[in-house]
């Protein structure tokens, strides 16, 4: 994808002496008491940051944080958690500065972060005004988060559009190429594995890939619609009835291009949707009216573990099966230590996804595991995001 690099301009030497606006994702999980539970998003935000005042730069960031109402600061909104845990992992004081679309103060070498950027008026709106004012801030613009790169807000879109320069950030263009290496050029057979409990919220994803993939694996509460739709019995397991034609309507169009949508042979069933609820294996058309469909069977397991592991490239979405509770975990994680095994290019991404990697302690053996899970989503529906359009633009400018 033809966008301009953050990395490129430093090598060149074009960032000493500049003002860097860096967008973030730094939209961290925190408890009740205001502190941070899981600080992935941080850490990763840090090499963009780190280049930009390596290179010389008076670097300003911004993130938004949690769903505050525009205009109205409150504390529980404030990115202070996030400056004092940057502090610490970059052994540097992280000054935090509140109303600062009117303007900052920060002088090459140092690194400022900006207050939650969702509480200014205008932001989810890409606010033109809003936005101008943002780019006046500085000379070159980085996005570097990938979280919030299928929204058009002024922090991430109206800025990149009115700055002297914009640019994405390493995060940024490391999603860009490994989304394209995974759907652009993959290696075959391309294999995704699509799970969740409902195909409605999954039914374009479904369709955009049934045209691409070489197997579309489908799990959870979506296989359940695709084992009615081939005919099988799911006793009172989550599923829509209603969407039965949608899925034939998949198996069909795999069917036509010689691919397919492997149906479970086995499953793993209880009366209850219980952590303690005993499971049952059973043939995919021996389940009882009253039985519950929770995982896929260790056959069904073996056969697409041998799928995957024969694989070029490999896109994941979703655990197959409740993983939460360790009676239904088999499946999911089966699939997991497959993918980890395969020689293939794997690339993952939401938010149960990046759950079980990390329950399985597979993180090394991922190809890629996007930080962004709407994002993510939309890029495998075959949507192209604001944020990669945007900086598109001004790359052929």
């Amino acid at each position: 994808m033809n966008v301009l690099r953050f990395e490129d301009l430093v090598a060149q030497g074009k960032v000493a002496g500049q003002r860097v606006f860096i967008r973030a994702d730094l939209n961290v999980p925190l408890d009740d008491a205001g502190r941070i539970t899981e600080d992935t998003r941080i850490r990763a935000s840090i090499p963009c940051i780190e280049m930009a005042l390596k290179a010389g730069a008076a670097v300003m960031v911004t993130s938004h944080l949690g769903r505050p109402t525009e205009g109205e600061f409150k504390p529980e909104d404030s990115l202070a958690p996030v400056a004092h845990r940057l502090g610490e992992l970059m052994g540097r004081d992280v000054p935090l500065v509140a109303n600062w679309v009117e303007g900052v103060e920060v002088k090459p070498g140092q690194f400022v972060l900006l207050e939650n950027c969702r509480v200014n008026k205008g932001e989810k709106k890409n606010s033109e005004e809003l936005a101008k004012k943002m780019a006046a801030l500085c000379d070159i613009f980085v996005h570097d988060a990938f979280g919030t790169a299928h929204r058009a807000e002024a922090s991430t879109y109206g800025i990149a559009q009115f700055a002297k320069t914009a640019c994405a950030g390493p995060l940024l263009a490391a999603e860009i190429d490994a989304i394209s290496k995974a759907l652009a050029n993959p290696k075959r057979p391309l294999a995704a594995i699509v799970a969740g409990s409902k195909v409605s919220t999954k039914l374009t994803i479904l369709q955009s890939l049934a045209r691409n993939v070489d197997q579309l694996i489908v799990g959870g509460g979506i296989a359940n619609t695709f084992m009615l739709a081939a005919g099988l019995p799911i006793g009172k397991s989550l599923a829509e009835p209603g969407l039965v034609g949608d899925a034939k309507a998949v198996i069909d169009a795999m069917k036509a291009r010689g691919a397919a949508v492997p149906i479970p042979v086995d499953v793993v069933t209880a009366k209850t949707f219980a952590a303690d609820a005993a499971p049952t294996v059973k043939a995919a058309d021996q389940v009882a009216a009253d039985d519950l469909i929770l995982d896929i069977g260790p056959q069904t397991a073996a056969q697409l573990a041998a799928q995957l592991k024969a694989a070029g490239t490999i896109v994941w979405n979703g655990p197959v099966g409740v993983f939460e509770f360790d009676a239904f975990a088999h499946g999911t994680e089966t699939i997991a230590r497959a993918i980890a095994a395969s020689d293939a290019f794997s690339i993952a991404g939401g938010g149960d996804t990046l759950a079980a990697i990390s329950k399985y302690g597979i993180e090394k053996d991922v190809g890629y595991i996007s930080t962004g899970g709407g994002a993510f989503l939309e890029v495998l529906e075959g949507k192209t995001l604001p944020a990669f359009e945007i900086l598109q633009k001004r790359a052929q400018a």
